[in-house]
């Protein structure tokens, strides 16, 4: 049985972030105070966290509900497995972002450095708010506060292009969520008649016609456009004109995980796998992100500029979690999973790498990158293994999820998706080699003198660097999370 205090451990989770933002602004003139505070925060956050992990890893489950409209409506708080498992790669990795960013931002001379990270503050309190919600309706309540909090930390540059590409990135989220995912969800309600995440999921009586129900499966797809899932893809490079903390926080903790999160949780608690599986209800899902892993692929080898090229990345790589979670059998699903936490690790510490090259040598595009591995080894090698485990060999983190990813395909007897990750790993590598012969092989501009980055920047990137290959390692954390969430009855069978 757990205690009232402990159940009220997922509240505190997403207050703490939220009442330092309070400290932060009144340091404004002092930095140190406000960057203390905020690193203050992070580190609170993420001892709560691990101490609800300590409860729920074994499969409890902690509940907590605030007030509840009707019956079935409610907003409220529970943590299980899959809860805990985005909170704790999220929590963690806004340590290290936090750190990074204060590097990034004084060594950058960043103006309205206060908002950055008051809104930082905020976009994380929303991020555990949706990995700990208890129904559909507070996560896509937290779904959206993650829509607005992350806006002004897109626009933050106050350029014509950041402002422009701000407003792309709202348009798009927002609309996708209003027209695609809000019906989906009043769907569910009234058919149903409860927004409750279950084991089982809702849809066990469930009598109606198979077009319906796919149609509503794609909605919930479209309608989480954080997952990135073409054509809803776009807001994604348009928010490239973000400083660059805020893009690994966009590509690595809230946002796309967020999207993602969402995905996995309507396959697999409301809607159901038993459910799912009993028609095929998903292969226009996998087929659609299937489409996405290598289009956005072929798209990525034509960009030269540094943050395209991932972002693109990122497009592809997200889809490998919505493909994985379609097929529906127990170790796609594992995989599915665990390729958060993997592609979390290692594309944040890509785009730290990208920060580290931009603050030191004020370099942007792939073109410009000859010889730099030369002046600044420790960023080259963080990159060199953060683009391994992107393109799945070991002994990299991206390993470990993709193995389960094809041996779910295997399971499921969805052997052509086999033949996906084989030309998307072809393709990984066409536009992450290039990037490594420019920079070990070629040689540097005879007038470049620079050197690596600040420490605050260079120490979080080799951590993250250094965990990727801890994952394929010493996995066992995050994968029994993941095989716990798939092992509950009716969680991946």
């Amino acid at each position: 049985m757990i205690d009232k205090i402990s159940s009220s451990l997922p509240i505190y989770a997403v207050l703490v972030s939220l009442i330092a933002i309070i400290p932060i602004i009144l340091n404004d003139k002092r930095p140190n105070l406000r960057e203390f505070f905020s690193i203050l925060a992070a580190v609170i956050k993420f001892l709560i966290i691990i101490n609800i992990y300590l409860l729920v890893k074994d499969g409890k489950v902690i509940e907590y509900q605030l007030v509840e409209f009707l019956p079935g409506l409610a907003i409220k708080f529970k943590v299980d497995t899959l809860g805990i498992f985005f909170a704790l790669m999220a929590s963690f990795l806004w340590i290290l972002t936090t750190f990074y960013s204060i590097g990034y931002m004084r060594d950058g001379e960043e103006k309205n450095q206060t908002r950055f990270y008051a809104f930082f503050a905020l976009s994380m309190s929303a991020a555990v708010g949706a990995a700990f919600s208890g129904n559909l309706l507070t996560l896509y309540i937290f779904y959206e506060i993650i829509t607005f909090s992350t806006y002004p930390l897109v626009a933050h540059k106050q350029t014509k292009e950041a402002i422009e590409g701000a407003h792309r990135y709202l348009a798009y989220l927002l609309i996708t969520s209003v027209l695609f995912f809000m019906p989906a969800m009043i769907y569910v309600y009234i058919k149903t008649g409860s927004l409750e995440f279950s084991s089982l999921g809702l849809f066990a009586n469930y009598s109606g016609g198979k077009l319906v129900i796919t149609s509503v499966l794609l909605m919930f797809v479209f309608g989480s456009a954080k997952a990135a899932v073409m054509p809803f893809h776009l807001w994604l490079p348009s928010a490239m004109v973000a400083p660059t903390p805020v893009s690994a926080l966009l590509h690595a903790v809230a946002v796309v995980k967020t999207g993602v999160f969402v995905v996995i949780r309507v396959f697999i608690h409301i809607f159901g796998v038993d459910f799912l599986k009993s028609f095929s209800y998903s292969e226009v899902v996998s087929f659609l992100a299937a489409f996405t892993i290598i289009v956005a692929s072929m798209v990525a080898l034509r960009q030269d500029n540094i943050k395209s090229r991932l972002a693109y990345s990122t497009i592809s790589q997200l889809s490998y979690i919505v493909l994985a979670v379609s097929l529906l059998s127990d170790k796609a699903v594992v995989g599915s999973i665990m390729h958060i936490v993997a592609h979390g690790f290692a594309k944040i510490t890509l785009f730290f790498w990208a920060g580290a090259i931009y603050v030191a040598s004020h370099k942007t595009k792939v073109s410009e990158l000859d010889g730099i591995a030369k002046s600044m080894p420790f960023t080259m090698f963080a990159f060199t293994i953060g683009a391994i485990s992107m393109i799945g060999f070991p002994p990299m983190g991206g390993f470990v999820s993709k193995w389960y990813i094809a041996n779910g395909a295997v399971e499921s007897g969805n052997l052509w998706v086999l033949i996906v990750l084989l030309i998307s790993a072809l393709l990984n590598a066409g536009y992450f080699v290039p990037i490594f012969i420019r920079a070990y092989f070629n040689k540097a501009e005879e007038d470049e003198h620079h050197k690596e980055a600040s420490p605050f920047m260079v120490v979080p990137m080799l951590l993250t660097a250094i965990l990727t290959i801890a994952l394929f390692f010493y996995p066992d954390i995050f994968l029994q999370l993941a095989v716990n969430t798939v092992a509950l009855p009716g969680g991946g069978r």
